[in-house]
């Protein structure tokens, strides 16, 4: 198991660097097996985690906003929806 580094000085000066471990098992003897779960979900929660805030600095753009809708489209998209639902599908952005 990984280990980490903890530094600290001492009154006189004196630095001491202690190693704590990464994961510690408290309770039960688990096989290797299910420690490599256990860091691989961490692991994978933690870059889904650095993922998103990295996406939450970009907002998102409604397509009501969005100014491409504003573009000329070929004839065949002209067409307006018919049936039962183009109530509904006739207000809707493109």
């Amino acid at each position: 198991m990984g280990t980490s580094r903890s530094d600290r000085a001492l009154p006189g000066g004196t630095l001491v660097t202690e190693k704590k471990p990464f994961l510690e098992v408290v309770r039960g003897d688990p096989a290797p097996e299910e420690i490599a779960a256990l860091v691989a979900v961490l692991t994978a929660r933690a870059r889904a985690a650095a993922a998103a805030r990295e996406g939450a600095d970009t907002p998102r753009t409604s397509r009501w906003a969005d100014r491409s809708r504003l573009v000329r489209h070929a004839a065949s998209d002209t067409i307006r929806p018919r049936g039962p639902g183009a109530w509904r599908a006739g207000g809707l952005p493109r």
